[in-house]
């Protein structure tokens, strides 16, 4: 058995047999559920990227920085992959626990990916894990994300900044050093409004178990909202794999591609999610996922 596999498995022991009032739970904006981000880099650097599902879209607009060797400002391109959806997770989750648009990233780089979940003994280069989650963070923080409602007879928009305001000290090629003066973040007040005003709580432990894979994660927190949606209206929901394609953070594969590597993700999800109740439906004119309602992955408090 692979490794990603064996942990997998340990995780859907330790969900199956924990007290529900003990698991740890983390949030995500709704929102961030509906539409998601890129999976891989995003070529040319667009002025704009984008996800729709139905009447919402989901936009992201790079950010610049001065590169002091270039003397320029460069665009820092769109964040993308797993590690963006890990800092989503805890600065939605750490801004609900603490009310506050101000978020304390620790004292060591290394303290912060393990708050994160993501490992720091991956070696150095530009391929490390501490390289790239800290071009992640300025990729994310310097962002601007879009939510966009548009109906026949409603037309509403919130712009935001993803961060008003940081201070990094961390230095990736020394990730266990403690820095003389603490990393911080402040959301940007319409962003920090607009990711705690509706999350959608989810399961700590099956985000860690997902880590490695960002499809599998945007599938997870999906699932969990969308069989909310069908347990609350007590029947099933379908929904079409070209319709989830346009929703999720591909729009390079093809469709094909794009179904066997989420029912592959999907597999995993059933891992982590002991309660999911779904089914593929391949007809001649209907193809997709039959969401049923079963019990919530985590239960309202």
């Amino acid at each position: 058995m692979k490794k990603s596999e064996l942990q997998l498995v340990r995780a859907n022991l330790e969900i199956e047999q924990s007290p529900e009032d003990d698991r740890e739970i983390a949030f995500l904006a709704r929102q961030l559920v509906q539409a998601t981000l890129p999976y891989t880099p995003v070529k040319g650097d667009p002025p704009e990227w984008y996800r729709t599902n139905g009447d919402f879209t989901l936009s992201v607009r790079p950010g610049y920085k001065f590169n002091p060797k270039t003397k320029k400002r460069v665009c820092l391109g769109y964040p993308y992959g797993s590690m963006p959806r890990l800092l989503l997770f805890w600065m939605t989750t750490e801004a609900i626990r603490t009310q506050s648009r101000r978020l304390e990233l620790g004292g060591s780089l290394k303290e912060f990916m393990e708050a994160i979940g993501v490992s720091t003994y991956t070696g150095g280069g530009k391929r490390s894990n501490p390289t790239r989650l800290k071009n992640q963070m300025d990729r994310l923080f310097r962002a601007s994300i879009s939510f966009d409602y548009q109906t026949d007879r409603q037309e509403s928009y919130i712009n935001m900044d993803v961060a008003s305001e940081t201070t990094l000290w961390f230095d990736p090629k020394k990730p266990t050093q403690d820095d003389l003066f603490e990393s911080w973040v402040e959301l940007g007040e319409k962003f920090y409004k607009g990711i705690t005003e509706a999350p959608i709580p989810l399961d700590m432990a099956a985000i860690r178990a997902l880590k490695k894979s960002p499809i599998a994660l945007d599938l997870y927190s999906w699932l969990t909202y969308k069989t909310w949606i069908a347990t609350q209206r007590g029947k099933p929901t379908f929904v079409g794999w070209r319709t989830l394609q346009k929703q999720m953070g591909s729009d390079t594969l093809r469709h094909r591609k794009f179904k066997e590597n989420a029912l592959e993700a999907l597999r995993k999800v059933y891992l982590v999610y002991p309660n999911l109740c779904i089914e593929e439906i391949d007809e001649r004119h209907r193809s997709g996922i039959k969401i049923s309602p079963s019990r919530p992955a985590i239960l309202p408090k």
